[in-house]
């Protein structure tokens, strides 16, 4: 069985540092210890409203970590114009509303394509791999088909949420949908990664699923690196997806 990728979102060390104000702590430093406990990629979401990454925190990643680093982005034509600018190794394209407080769901690919196309095509052009925050749904699995983005990000936050509130039949329904869609999006072509409320109680069952290659997790790494410290936190979480993919393999 291939190996799980692991991307670590470090905004909300961003967060912390914005709600001081001054340079700690720095999301570049925690790029640089996330590399070192085993992260394969760094995730930061530049928003419209810069609640957290700044762009002087795109400047520093895209120069100075030594991993790829994947740039969250609204679909507008200012954040089209940063990618372009900066290149990261990758894109992934999110929904974004001013007023919620984080990513609630995954983007429209279905209702945006005429909106979403033109960008899909600019960042393919200038190299950067493209995928679409999406839920774990067929209709938006051929629509980013559709679109030419060769990743989908399924989302994993009501999977997460059902783990969290005790229902038990919600989250087996709802592991399961995450299961047939990453089965389906991989036999269109495409390549699946998830992410979204992961935490070391709900990241097994999504790492065990043969066909994700990539799983982003952040806010509760970085929440828990409060108790235990980023590198420790990071080196269970990458200790858990590995198990999973090992016992996943075993078991087949």
């Amino acid at each position: 069985m291939k190996a799980l990728r692991l991307g670590v979102n470090i905004d909300h060390v961003a967060t912390i540092r914005n709600a001081r104000g001054g340079a700690h702590p720095d999301p570049l430093r925690a790029a640089q210890i996330a590399k070192a406990a085993g992260a394969d990629g760094i995730t930061a979401h530049l928003r419209e409203d810069r609640r957290h990454i700044s762009d002087a925190d795109i400047d520093r990643l895209s120069r100075e970590i030594a991993l790829p680093l994947n740039l969250e982005m609204a679909a507008t034509e200012e954040m089209l114009e940063i990618a372009l600018r900066h290149k990261p190794h990758a894109a992934c394209i999110v929904p974004e509303k001013r007023e919620e407080r984080t990513t609630e769901g995954g983007i429209d690919a279905v209702g945006g394509h005429n909106r979403l196309q033109p960008i899909v095509r600019a960042l393919k052009n200038a190299g950067i791999r493209v995928s679409l925050f999406v839920e774990p749904d067929k209709r938006q699995l051929d629509a980013a088909k559709a679109l030419g983005a060769p990743v989908v990000e399924l989302h994993t936050g009501a999977y997460c949420e059902a783990w969290a509130s005790g229902d038990r039949a919600l989250f087996d329904t709802l592991l399961e949908k995450v299961r047939v869609a990453a089965r389906y999006g991989t036999a269109l072509g495409l390549e699946i990664h998830a992410g979204h409320g992961l935490g070391f109680d709900t990241v097994k069952p999504i790492a065990a699923i043969s066909e994700i290659h990539e799983l982003n997790i952040g806010h509760f790494l970085v929440g828990e690196a409060i108790f235990t410290g980023l590198d420790a936190a990071i080196r269970r979480m990458r200790a858990l997806m590995d198990e999973a993919r090992a016992e996943a393999g075993a078991a087949r």
